[in-house]
């Protein structure tokens, strides 16, 4: 594990799909990251890359060719190499290779970099595209909280999700693990989102947020510790497996959609999917608020 340390939280990433694994706070040791039980779900903080989410067969075609790929792609499943790193600042990178090329044929190189800064964790992501010929991906971020936070006694039902800005947002609906985005649902969030295990019976809440600055604030009503994850994404997914009564949330900066239900598996028109002309850049961002 790789370790970032300030006077106020302690941080641990593994260099295995660039993970953030820990987040504590120095004085109460209090964590704030879900430890990856797999009775619930195996992992802490993944990226997603090249896909967000699942396609259709776990498949996709590209140039004519067809590829397998499985749920949310293979960036998390692989191990990145150090390329900076100081005591608060610390940046990884993955490279196309062999491997990587047998699922996605694509050159790329993926930087993730975490930054610590008082009581907050910026991560920011970037994907360059060497070839020269344009690369289509999708990017997204899955880290996941510990609910509740700090209080023993506490229970799922006392914490809640506020949105800011507080308005109506369209979720684009789930049908099975594939998008539906020809029916979004409005979705008032002028009032925060009562978490309920329930809440997640279809799945993930996928806000379309149209890169909008936005913030969402986990909190309770039995204690004063919580999360604020502030990004500017095209999408949000707020998700806790069900019918597990997971003892977790996970809040999800997306850059990408998983199939839609009328997809064609052509990997070029898939839904919200990334167009990188050569050798060109692509950002993006969020940063965590621990308190």
């Amino acid at each position: 594990m790789l370790t970032l340390k300030n006077t106020y939280l302690t941080v641990k990433i593994n260099p295995l799909g660039a993970e953030l694994t820990s987040v504590q706070d120095n004085d109460s040791h209090l964590e704030y990251m879900w430890q990856a039980d797999k009775a619930y779900w195996g992992r802490h903080a993944p990226f997603l890359f090249p896909i967000v989410g699942r396609l259709q067969d776990n498949q996709y075609r590209l140039a004519g060719k067809t590829y397998q790929m499985t749920q949310h792609g293979f960036a998390r499943d692989r191990e990145f190499q150090v390329v900076a790193q100081t005591d608060t600042e610390l940046s990884l990178q993955l490279t196309a290779d062999e491997q990587s090329r047998q699922l996605f044929p694509s050159d790329f190189t993926l930087t993730i970099t975490y930054t610590l800064v008082d009581h907050r964790l910026k991560v920011a992501a970037e994907v360059t595209n060497p070839a020269d010929t344009p690369l289509v991906f999708s990017f997204g971020a899955h880290p996941g909280f510990n609910v509740p936070l700090g209080e023993a006694i506490a229970d799922f039902t006392d914490y809640q999700v506020t949105v800011s800005p507080k308005q109506t947002y369209q979720r684009v609906p789930l049908v099975g693990p594939y998008s539906d985005t020809c029916h979004p649902v409005p979705l008032d969030l002028t009032k925060p989102l009562q978490l309920d295990h329930q809440l997640f019976a279809h799945d993930a809440q996928v806000l379309a947020l149209d890169n909008q600055e936005t913030t969402l604030m986990l909190s309770s009503t039995v204690n004063d510790h919580g999360i604020a994850l502030t990004l500017a994404a095209p999408y949000v997914g707020v998700w806790s497996p069900y019918p597990k009564q997971a003892p977790f949330v996970c809040i999800e900066p997306w850059w990408g959609l998983a199939d839609d239900v009328q997809a064609t598996g052509d990997l070029e028109t898939k839904v919200a999917i990334n167009h990188l002309a050569a050798h060109k850049s692509f950002q993006a961002g969020y940063e965590i608020t621990y308190f």
